[in-house]
């Protein structure tokens, strides 16, 4: 069978899974030690991987994808250095196997314990994003599973770059390459094939736009951890800071507008609208961000367009916010109730029952009290890396780092004991 022909898919799987058995033979110094050449790799072979990015940014460019794309696929040597950094990070995290997270005694005498093994093999499915190579394998190394990648098309050179250093290390330390596979071809047919491996794959992670999560949703016959789109609020309740509320606004909505955790909707109690809503407005028109509002927003800017309905249902991914006045922290909660995703919600606040309030009323990924929409991100929040953010309550919610790829079987301790003994005393 060729490279590019039916069964490429399968055979590529087999050899993946197979590998996974060396990884989790692995003790956790060998696979820190793995993960540590993997980002010494990135980090000497810098310009190698650059160069290739390079090329897909100009065919990028030619192509006309969007400016969202075209920063996500971009990579510098600061971003290079950061995700090798991001490895190193992973590497010297606790190891996930093995641990044992519960143990109780039965009254019969047998222990019972949870522990934490791995998944097995992973198929990670993205777009634009090369980062997501490095980032995927390092996580199903560090829990001892194998990964099968498949990129997209506009960033084929890079992950291909980034896929040579991984294997560098592999290669250096005896291990089977097979561990971290990348598809070559990112055609949609081998996606398809990928999908319907039951027998092979445990989990498929897609990462990317909207389009891409339902596709393989849809398609998936292998479990899916998912989330479609990134609808994130930030709240600013009557008791605000106005201050630190104007610092969360800008840091979500104007830092970096393509990825799911930038903001796209502001909420603003009526109570604190006066001072807060002209100095937002001036804000996000100095940042060259659009602002759609309702009808009392545009009382306070001639520029404010019309919001329809479907503005606060929308994840922009660009310097667009849409904006609402609301009566009450109830009538906040009610519209993220409606719109939201179940990514992240914030509320700036000085009122601690407000806060709690907030939390505990909404049931978003990642909920946070005075702080950025920005911050959920598996790097940010000690993770080292992610793999993805989880909006699909299974057995990971929010961002997944290495603990997030195992699951937890029982191991039954016993010194004999059998559970129907008359049966054993009639023989």
């Amino acid at each position: 069978m060729n490279a590019h022909g039916r069964g490429y898919v399968r055979e590529l799987a087999e050899r993946a899974r197979e590998a996974q058995r060396a990884i989790a033979a692995l003790d956790t110094a060998e696979r820190r030690r793995l993960i540590e050449r993997m980002a010494t790799q990135l980090v000497q072979q810098c310009d190698a991987v650059l160069a290739a990015n390079a090329l897909d940014m100009a065919r990028g460019r030619d192509s006309g994808l969007g400016p969202a794309l075209l920063d996500r696929l971009r990579l510098d040597e600061t971003r290079l250095e950061s995700i090798a950094a991001g490895l190193m990070e992973v590497a010297a995290q606790p190891d996930p196997l093995g641990e044992v997270t519960r143990r109780d005694r039965r009254p019969n005498g047998m222990v019972i314990e949870r522990q934490r093994v791995p998944l097995g093999l992973i198929a990670m499915i993205y777009e634009s994003r090369p980062n997501v190579t490095a980032d995927a394998a390092a996580l199903c190394l560090k829990a001892g599973n194998a990964v099968l990648l498949r990129g997209g098309s506009e960033a084929r050179a890079s992950n291909t770059a980034i896929a040579a250093c991984l294997h560098g290390a592999l290669r250096e330390l005896g291990l089977p390459e097979d561990a971290v596979s990348l598809i070559a071809d990112p055609s949609r047919e081998h996606v398809l094939e990928l999908l319907g491996l039951a027998d092979l794959i445990d989990l498929a992670i897609p990462r990317g736009g909207e389009g891409l999560i339902r596709f393989v949703a849809e398609h998936a016959r292998v479990p899916v951890i998912k989330h479609y789109k990134g609808v994130c609020h930030l709240y600013v309740d009557a008791a605000a800071d106005p201050v630190k509320a104007l610092d969360l606004l800008v840091d979500g909505k104007a830092s970096r507008p393509g990825v799911c955790n930038a903001l796209e909707t502001l909420l603003v109690h009526r109570d604190i609208v006066p001072v807060f809503m002209p100095l937002a407005l001036e804000i996000m028109a100095k940042r060259g961000v659009e602002v759609r509002g309702c009808a009392r927003t545009r009382t306070w800017g001639d520029h404010v367009r019309p919001a329809e309905d479907a503005d606060y249902a929308a994840e922009y991914l660009d310097l667009i916010l849409a904006v609402r006045v609301v009566d009450s922290l109830g009538e906040a909660l009610t519209h993220i109730a409606r719109y939201g995703s179940d990514h992240t919600e914030v509320i700036a606040t000085e009122d601690v029952a407000a806060a709690e309030a907030f939390i505990g009323g909404t049931r978003s990924s990642a909920v946070m009290v005075n702080a950025s929409s920005r911050f959920n991100d598996g790097s940010q929040l000690g993770l080292g890396a992610e793999i993805g953010i989880s909006t699909t309550r299974l057995h990971a919610y929010g961002p997944m780092g290495a603990e997030s790829l195992t699951i937890e079987r029982f191991v039954v301790r016993g010194e004999g004991q059998v559970r129907h003994p008359e049966s054993v005393d009639a023989t």
